[in-house]
């Protein structure tokens, strides 16, 4: 007699069939790196827009040649890319790049296959100022003859970014003489130490230390030659007590956003207020405004034979002299800042006073007007919106040391914004013609 087996019903109640991962499996995948990104990726703009630069400056300064011997380099169409597709991204490391470089990819497609580290992405990041500086104006100048720019009104502002450079490392001078003669000492010793050693590996370790002790000691001669710009900022009785950064000498403590006092720098943005392009960009080590306008103004001039009509900055900037000296008759550009009240006098301080120059009167009984109050709200929404994006980006603090290099990261980030706004202009316009 045969029994009916009776298969298991409900869920449960067998042994599961799974596809379990095989990642020892080797695949050959075809793969085209174009298919890997939309036609409308962000990496795709900022590698059109650098295809069409001229970057004969950078490709001179390249060693390998042909017909010489030596390994190829790397398109510096593709670093430049790179850097500018990660500022729009917030990464502001060469080794954070790297790592992206080779998981992420956008950046991957950026590449096209050439390998990058991270060694390269750093020295080309801060390498090429006057470069990145003439494709600002470059690029500004551009979207001046086709329309879209007009510097009309430009709002500048400044904002203070961390240093890399922490507050314990302010020194007097009797500590930085002290701590400059002991890193030549250590130089020496260590040349005569390298000299005497046929080890190769000690060698190499060795010659590192030597770059490591040159280069503080180099830090060191550059904060004692800063000392005395510093010193002379002081009081007479007080010049004792200067201090300089034995890391990042170009560096001032200055108060920050959140009322703290922090090593930073001052950076100057000016910016066109009907488009958000940024026209012009400075970096200083002053912690105040005082002063900064006129040399902006200046800056237009120089870049673009062209100065802004109408100038919009806060009250901080509102230095007499540099009022009358780009107002008419002296200057063509008309200045909208607030009028700051006097606290030991109860007059109107829009009224013009006995030692006012013309210009300096005329812009007092200017900003008393509606009008005037009007236009200077236009600063706000353009000059400090284009500062809280260059934040949002990772314009937090610089990775990088000295002048020269800090103003090389924010002509990156000024490049970029420029860029994405350009995008968004010329789209516009097409779209208004259409």
């Amino acid at each position: 007699m045969v029994q009916d087996v009776q298969e298991p019903d409900g869920e449960g109640c067998g042994t599961p069939r799974l596809r379990y991962a095989n990642r020892d499996q080797i695949e050959f995948r075809p793969c085209c790196w174009n298919e890997l990104l939309p036609m409308d990726h962000e990496a795709r703009i900022v590698w059109e827009c650098v295809a069409g630069l001229d970057l004969t400056p950078i490709e001179k300064r390249v060693k390998a040649v042909e017909g010489r011997p030596g390994h190829p380099s790397c398109d510096p169409r593709i670093l430049m890319a790179l850097w500018l597709y990660a500022t729009l991204r917030g990464v502001g490391s060469a080794r954070e790049l790297d790592r992206r470089c080779r998981e992420d990819v956008a950046f991957q497609w950026i590449c096209g296959g050439v390998s990058v580290n991270y060694h390269t992405l750093s020295d080309f990041r801060t390498g090429h100022v006057e470069f990145l500086d003439q494709v600002l104006t470059e690029s500004v100048a551009v979207l001046l003859q086709e329309g879209l720019v007009t510097l009309d009104r430009v709002a500048q502002d400044g904002m203070r970014v961390r240093a890399s450079a922490g507050a314990a490392s302010f020194r007097r001078r009797p500590t930085l003489e002290e701590h400059l003669q002991q890193a030549r000492e250590q130089v020496e010793a260590l040349k005569a130490e390298l000299d005497s050693d046929p080890a190769e590996a000690h060698r190499r370790q060795k010659a590192a230390r030597g770059r490591a002790v040159r280069d503080r000691a180099q830090r060191l001669q550059q904060a004692l030659e800063q000392m005395p710009t510093v010193e002379a900022k002081k009081r007479a009785g007080e010049r004792d007590q200067a201090r300089v950064s034995s890391t990042d000498p170009e560096a001032r403590v200055m108060k920050m956003a959140d009322g703290g006092f922090r090593p930073a720098y001052n950076v100057q943005l000016a910016t066109d207020t009907q488009t958000q392009i940024i026209t012009g960009v400075d970096v200083t080590n002053s912690g105040s405004d005082l002063g900064q306008m006129a040399p902006m103004v200046h800056q237009h001039d120089a870049r673009y034979d062209q100065v802004p009509d109408e100038m919009l900055v806060d009250g901080g900037f509102a230095k007499k002299d540099d009022i009358t000296e780009v107002s008419p008759p002296a200057g063509d550009t008309t200045v909208y800042a607030p009028v700051q009240v006097s606290r030991c006098d109860s007059r109107d301080p829009h009224t013009p006073l006995k030692d006012d120059s013309p210009a300096v009167a005329e812009w007092r009984q200017r900003m008393a007007t509606p009008a005037a109050k009007q236009i200077y709200q236009q600063r706000a929404s353009t000059a400090e919106c284009v500062n809280a994006i260059a934040r949002n980006r990772g314009l937090q603090q610089f990775r990088v040391r000295g002048h020269p290099k800090v103003r090389a990261v924010i002509l990156w980030y000024v490049l970029a914004h420029n860029l994405m706004r350009a995008v968004a202009l010329r789209a516009a316009r097409d779209q208004r013609v259409t």
